[in-house]
């Protein structure tokens, strides 16, 4: 989420974060199962370095490219910890390659720096609204690994996945569950709160309205799994979209505000 656009130590640490991603999405089987748990390992320490230097060591920065780089974060530190629960799990090379691509991102559009008279629970609200693009993405990711796992299956073939399919579909869906939870806590807020939050009464954005797009995408998602027991790739499709949706109302905003349009509010 928050990154140094100038600092040379934040640079260091962001190139050593993207080179240790770099070895295991490019080395790939090579490493072997070891050697590459130690690389994304490290990857990770270091990716979680660089967004702790941008919270402590200068001012602040918000922006598209930050947003992306957290929430890939996040999603490496799901798979960190559901590697220890699931040995065999195979998602490492797809990840490195997300995590270093998104360093690079967030080196190159760094946002703009918080304003020094912003609201102190600014910081609470967007952390909301980052954690919940980490949950959808690792659904996402989950989602994936299901889908690969059922073609496989179709295939009579191993799917190589490391997590039986039954425990993807949980695992997809209480990352959806927690992520809506969070979306509609930071939506609400917004509502409620957003002269607080941000000098201005909610209004009508692009960014509202493809946010709450994306959580009505995601309810119909919800109730149609708990009522109508939606599974498979129907259920997927619908999550895509959500996730596209939810995409488009923060990162695909802000990315025309930042980078399209060269503007900076």
């Amino acid at each position: 989420m928050i990154l140094p656009s100038t600092s040379l130590p934040g640079w260091l640490l962001a190139l050593a974060a993207a080179a240790a991603y770099a070895l295991p999405a490019a080395a790939g089987a090579r490493l072997g199962a070891r050697g590459g748990r130690v690389a994304l390992g490290l990857a990770w320490l270091l990716h979680g370095a660089v967004l702790t230097w941008g919270l402590v060591g200068q001012t602040p920065h918000f922006g598209f490219g930050p947003a992306l780089s957290m929430t890939a974060w996040l999603v490496l530190t799901v798979y960190v910890v559901e590697r220890q629960l699931f040995p065999q799990m195979q998602a490492r090379w797809t990840l490195a390659a997300l995590g270093a691509a998104t360093v690079i991102l967030a080196m190159v559009f760094p946002g703009q720096p918080l304003h020094v008279t912003a609201s102190p629970w600014l910081p609470l609200h967007l952390a909301l609204g980052i954690a919940s693009y980490g949950l959808f993405a690792a659904a996402v990711v989950h989602a994936w690994l299901m889908t690969r796992a059922e073609r496989h299956i179709r295939l009579a073939s191993d799917s190589q996945s490391g997590i039986p399919l039954l425990a993807l579909e949980r695992l997809t869906f209480r990352f959806v569950t927690a992520g809506f939870a969070l979306l509609s806590a930071t939506l609400v807020a917004g509502w409620l709160f957003g002269e607080t939050l941000y000098g201005r009464a909610w209004r009508w954005d692009h960014k509202a309205i493809f946010s709450l797009l994306s959580w009505l995408t995601f309810a119909i998602l919800l109730v149609g799994r708990s009522r109508f027991g939606w599974r498979g790739r129907g259920a997927v499709r619908v999550l895509y979209t959500g996730a596209a949706l939810l995409l488009l109302a923060y990162a695909g905003s802000r990315f025309v505000l930042e980078v399209v349009l060269g503007r900076t509010l």
